[in-house]
């Protein structure tokens, strides 16, 4: 059995946490696409981690935690990432690294500064992890794979390669040291010391897994509203955030993919640039940030204070729809009991006219967001693990949102830890 765990907006809706919990079920955790450039937070026994590369399966002893072909493996930020881990008393996970997997070079991240730097004011909000022009250079075909990296002749001839089409760019357009085709063996070969225990053929692997029955667990990072294709672009990122993109990034054949938990989170918050219509500010969006999430809205792994906004009807039944959502996990649904009411973006408003479907990133510009308000709670749910248990109007709430998105809410977070859950 394979389930996703997937976003149904822009990142940031607690995958981590679900995907922490559902692990307990998984034998195997597959990280499927993007890089070190989004966290993930998760909160257990072992204490609070933000994970980047990791699996959220590597706090359980049964698993096996992989990184698919489709990721971006930033080498040194996974080992340090291990390393911080295992400091905190976790045991070592079991890891394995796709040998079709591509590495994220130094120079990805000196690209990815540059050019924020060169394009100043109108830059895409990058992370500077480095995953545009890792991605660039993957399809441009001057991408160093994993199975690459243990043959010198290969590294060499690429290494040059790669040095006569960047120098030109270090040179001329970001005046910039230029870089040398021994440093780039050097790095690599250092990273093949590295990744040498763990490297593996995953799609063969994991066929045989599927053979034996065994489940298995596709993490996606970020979410819907972040996909190349599907999302706001060009405020995305630069690999898939789908669901239906696990079955590459993982090497296992669609149909595999059974169950989609696509999470949502009962308010709206983004970090990074991009459209964003039920956004708020001032004193409202401060006090909901300051009570959100586990100490706070702020990214995982950039600290930058995210956007906050009340729950987007629009965008997360598009999210949920495009995801092929079986089951959503409704999250942080705790950080509302303040309100005494809550107003819910139900449609858009785009020069007059009233839409349900999420439009195209021109069209997103001009949309206004079309409230409904509904009586909050006015207490603390957490530790309630019943749904019948819920505050009337809090189940309420749940109920519109369901009806408003058109797909199953089965989890309901309520809480940070691993058993803050309500299983409808």
């Amino acid at each position: 059995m394979v389930k996703a765990v997937v976003g149904a907006n822009w990142g940031d809706e607690g995958k981590g946490k679900i995907t922490d919990m559902l692990a307990k079920e998984a034998d195997i955790v597959i990280r499927f696409q993007g890089g070190a450039n989004a966290g993930h937070t998760i909160v257990n026994n072992y204490g609070k981690f933000a994970l980047h590369t990791l699996p959220s399966g590597v706090f359980y002893n049964h698993t096996t935690s992989v990184i698919g072909n489709g990721v971006a493996l930033d080498v040194p930020k996974l080992f340090a990432e291990i390393k911080s881990i295992t400091d905190r008393n976790v045991p070592m996970p079991k890891i394995l690294v796709s040998d079709r997997a591509q590495i994220v070079m130094s120079y990805h991240i000196l690209f990815d500064q540059y050019e924020e730097e060169r394009l100043a004011g109108k830059s895409f909000g990058s992370t500077k992890s480095g995953i545009a022009p890792f991605y660039s250079d993957k399809y441009a075909k001057i991408g160093f794979q994993v199975s690459e990296i243990f043959d010198d002749d290969v590294i060499k001839e690429k290494a040059e390669r790669v040095c006569a089409q960047k120098n030109v760019l270090l040179e001329h357009l970001y005046h910039k040291p230029l870089l040398k085709p021994e440093d780039i063996v050097k790095e690599l070969q250092g990273y093949r010391e590295m990744l040498a225990p763990y490297v593996c053929d995953v799609s063969t692997y994991l066929w045989n897994a599927l053979q034996e029955g065994k489940n298995i667990l596709l993490e996606g990072q970020l979410g819907t509203l972040k996909d190349p294709d599907h999302g706001i672009y060009p405020m995305v990122t630069s690999s898939s955030t789908l669901a239906a993109y696990g079955a590459i990034g993982a090497g296992i054949p669609p149909y595999a993919i059974e169950k989609v938990v696509t999470v949502c989170k009962a308010y709206s918050s983004a970090v990074g640039a991009g459209e964003f219509v039920s956004e708020i500010f001032g004193e409202e969006a401060d006090e909901l940030r300051r009570r959100g999430g586990d100490g706070g809205e702020f990214g995982a792994t950039t600290g930058r204070p995210r956007r906050m906004g009340w729950f987007d009807a629009v965008a997360s039944k598009y999210g949920c729809r495009m995801q092929g959502t079986t089951d959503v996990a409704f999250t942080v649904l705790d950080v509302l009991g303040y309100l005494d009411e809550i107003p819910v973006c139900v449609a858009y408003d785009i020069d007059g006219k009233v839409t349900t479907d999420f439009p195209t990133t021109t069209m997103l510009k001009k949309a206004k967001p079309v409230y409904e308000t509904l009586p909050g709670w006015k207490c603390d749910i957490r530790g309630i693990k019943k749904y019948e248990d819920l505050p009337e109007n809090c189940r309420k709430y749940i109920e519109f949102i369901e009806k408003q998105i058109g797909f199953p809410i089965t989890m309901i977070s309520n809480g940070p830890g691993r058993d803050d859950i309500i299983y409808r």
